[in-house]
């Protein structure tokens, strides 16, 4: 994190944890202003990834499961990165300034897939560097904060995963159930922008801008799920995130055969569980009645304002829609809520 915005989010009341803002002292309140009033969020948990040189765009054309000709200065997409066999090997929002595009994603993951794109590079003109402090990055949810962000920013992108530029950043409108933007920006701006917003809006950590995300059925791969699930089982083409038009990618056939002539047998869940105890991307959900086959995985989990948490889970299709009780972590673990997510299924799956 940037020196100068870590003083800045401390003398504002953060506390921290090892990944960024924990929260402003109240993460109960934060949690459910979240979910129901306008909220303003440090996202420096997420980091950044900066592409460049003259094949960059060829590059990553061929790796990713999106289509990046798609990809301008006033249009973002979400996208993921397969190993050969289709497994997610990571998910992240990508947008482009300037010469360079840039790839958003959870900060533990940032090195890993640094790492694993410089094997392919081979003799393109590529540049791969980890950009996590080139930009503050915020988040802003809900009405109120949108107009007031309008007003410290200017002109804001009306539909998802448009972009808007100006000298001093950009504003990328992300899915959510409430307006949602992201920011990426200087230290001077996010300084004015924290007070414009702090007027009227609650800031709040990293778990509630996680709930949020979880609300909207937004995947993120982990180091725990990396080559974990192909990109349908977390429902990655439901939001945007796969273009069946464009040519090969790492994984791009078995994805395709997924689509067009399998049958699906796993997809993403929503769900609560009552737990002091919070799940962790990986953890395994059982049967009931079976304490030794795993009916699917956890995905991402942030605790719920009235208690528990709420998660992410690819399933088994069959064991969601029995009706039968399942279980995080164990078969006589808390018993997992199924809950909808924003968008339908697809007919057929």
């Amino acid at each position: 994190m940037i020196t100068d915005w870590k003083n800045f989010l401390e003398n504002a009341g953060a506390e921290f944890d090892e990944h960024g803002v924990a929260h402003y002292g109240n993460l109960r309140r934060e949690l459910s202003v979240a979910l129901t009033g306008n909220v303003f969020a440090d996202l420096s948990h997420y980091g950044l990834i900066s592409v460049h040189g003259e094949d960059a765009a060829d590059f990553l054309l061929s790796q990713f499961t999106n289509d990046l000709r798609d990809v301008d200065e006033a249009h973002s997409q979400f996208s993921g990165y397969c190993n050969a066999k289709g497994r997610l090997l990571a998910t992240f929002r990508i947008f482009r300034r300037g010469d360079s595009y840039y790839l958003g994603l959870p900060a533990e993951m940032v090195e890993s897939l640094i790492s694993k794109l410089r094997l392919y590079v081979l003799r393109s003109k590529v540049n791969l560097e980890e950009a996590s402090d080139t930009f503050v990055h915020l988040g802003v949810s809900g009405e109120s904060a949108a107009a007031d962000l309008e007003k410290a920013f200017g002109a804001l992108p009306e539909n998802i995963h448009e972009v808007v530029q100006n000298d001093d950043g950009l504003v990328i409108r992300v899915p959510g159930v409430r307006p949602g933007y992201e920011v990426f920006t200087t230290v001077e701006l996010a300084t004015s922008l924290w007070d414009a917003l702090n007027v009227h809006n609650a800031p709040v950590g990293a778990d509630a801008w996680q709930l949020l995300d979880i609300e909207a059925g937004i995947p993120m791969i982990y180091p725990e799920t990396r080559e974990a699930f192909v990109p349908q089982m977390v429902n990655l083409q439901l939001v945007d995130g796969v273009s069946f038009r464009k040519g090969c990618y790492p994984g791009q056939e078995i994805v395709a055969r997924m689509q067009y002539l399998g049958k699906l047998k796993r997809r993403m869940y929503r769900g609560h569980i009552s737990s002091d105890n919070r799940p962790r991307p990986g953890d395994e959900i059982f049967p009931a009645e079976n304490a030794t086959q795993s009916a699917g995985t956890v995905v991402s989990a942030a605790p719920f304002p009235d208690g528990g948490y709420t998660l992410l889970a690819v399933l088994q299709i069959a064991s969601a829609e029995s009706g039968h009780p399942l279980h995080v972590g164990t078969s006589d673990g808390p018993a997992l809520e199924l809950e909808h997510l924003p968008y339908p299924f697809q007919d057929g799956e």
